[in-house]
């Protein structure tokens, strides 16, 4: 087969370690993935090869390190064949794929978006994030206490199921909405997702972007208020207005304090458009806006990721560790909280675009290869 190696676990141990560009993708299906995996795996499953792999890994000479099972199926191999005819250059087949890993005395982990998950974990601990439970939720809107709920998902998810009164807020939208939502700084802001992750990043990212209101973070979600009994509002339709002048003045000085304490930098459009043509890098141009932003104009050669979904799905949109992300949106404040977010989680080379989108070379087409959806487990 041409322009394919295999590798033991030990050599991709250092391939892991050693700072480079590295993409390592697993075959198999999502289900089958889900029960056992590398910590830094991206699942593209086989059956959707042809469709994910050029929005997950763009750049036809990454380092590419392909593995299954290791259950004595041709997956990976079939996989670096394909791959091979696609165009790609550095391909490693990784002998006795997860088995094999684990025989070799390393770790496998269950689940999906794992690296996000347990840094939504770190997250809590690290800065102890104030957190409130379902019941004592309700006993307080029950009081008559002022308080708001931020719902920090996107809104096909708030929209199946919410908790009766919040407010659809998706993560990277928090710091950029809430100064009009809760202009009272004697207000206390919950914010909620479907489960943990998201809950704990919009409650630390209000905390660290340096609000005057009290902060929380709702334990276990929505998934912890119906399971504690509690009625879920299904259809709800309630979204964050975008900021007022006043609100968002208020936004980019909470961002500046936060790029200041993280060291987020930016970068300018030429820089990221000779990015564009560096093809000894890969490059992301992420743009972390509102789908309905993204479609009505966005950069030539930019992905729509979400904020809020960028950090709790990083595998989603980034399939290559050490790669270079530019961060896009209009004002700075979303990208700025986002970067900080993943600054924090280990991706070292990340910018976000000086002065925002503008006008430059805007299009409106969608640049959004079709992908499979994920699934949604917190």
């Amino acid at each position: 087969m041409p322009n394919v190696a295999s590798i033991q676990p030990t050599e991709l141990k250092k391939f892991i370690n050693d700072g480079n560009e590295l993409a390592l993708v697993d075959v198999r299906e999502q289900g089958v993935f889900g029960q056992s995996h590398l910590l830094y795996a991206v699942c593209i499953p086989l059956s959707h090869l042809e469709l994910r792999v050029r929005y997950l890994l763009p750049r036809f000479g990454v380092r590419l390190v392909v593995m299954d099972g290791g259950d004595g199926s041709s997956l990976a191999t079939t996989a670096a064949r394909k791959l091979a005819e696609l165009g790609y250059t550095d391909i490693h087949i990784m002998e006795g794929g997860a088995a094999g890993w684990q025989t070799a005395g390393y770790e496998l982990f269950s689940g999906v978006n794992v690296p996000s998950k347990a840094f939504g974990e770190f997250v809590e601990h690290a800065y102890d994030t104030p957190r409130l439970t379902a019941g004592s939720l309700k006993a307080r809107i029950d009081a008559g206490e002022d308080i708001v709920i931020l719902d920090s998902r996107p809104y096909g998810e708030y929209h199946r199921m919410s908790i009766p009164g919040g407010v659809d807020t998706p993560g990277a939208e928090l710091v950029y909405r809430v100064h009009d939502i809760a202009p009272d700084p004697g207000t206390t802001v919950v914010v909620n997702c479907a489960g943990r992750t998201r809950s704990i990043i919009g409650a630390q990212s209000l905390i660290n972007a340096g609000i005057a209101n009290p902060v929380m973070a709702l334990e276990n979600g929505t998934m912890g208020w119906h399971l504690a009994g509690l009625d879920v509002a299904k259809g709800a339709t309630a979204m964050a207005p975008p900021p007022s002048p006043q609100g968002l003045e208020k936004a980019k000085a909470c961002a500046a304090r936060v790029a200041a304490r993280f060291g987020v930098e930016t970068v300018d459009l030429a820089t990221v458009q000779a990015w564009q043509t560096d093809d000894t890098r890969t490059l992301f141009v992420l743009d972390v806006r509102t789908t309905e932003e993204f479609e009505a104009g966005h950069l030539p050669g930019s992905r729509h990721a979400p904020g809020g979904q960028l950090v709790q799905g990083t595998d989603e949109f980034a399939g290559v560790r050490n790669a270079r992300l530019a961060l896009v949106d209009d004002s700075g404040v979303r990208a700025t909280m986002t970067a900080s977010w993943l600054l924090q989680m280990g991706w070292s080379d990340v910018r976000v675009l000086e002065g925002g989108i503008g006008d430059a070379g805007i299009e409106t087409r969608p640049n959004r290869p079709e992908r499979p959806p994920a699934l949604v487990i917190e």
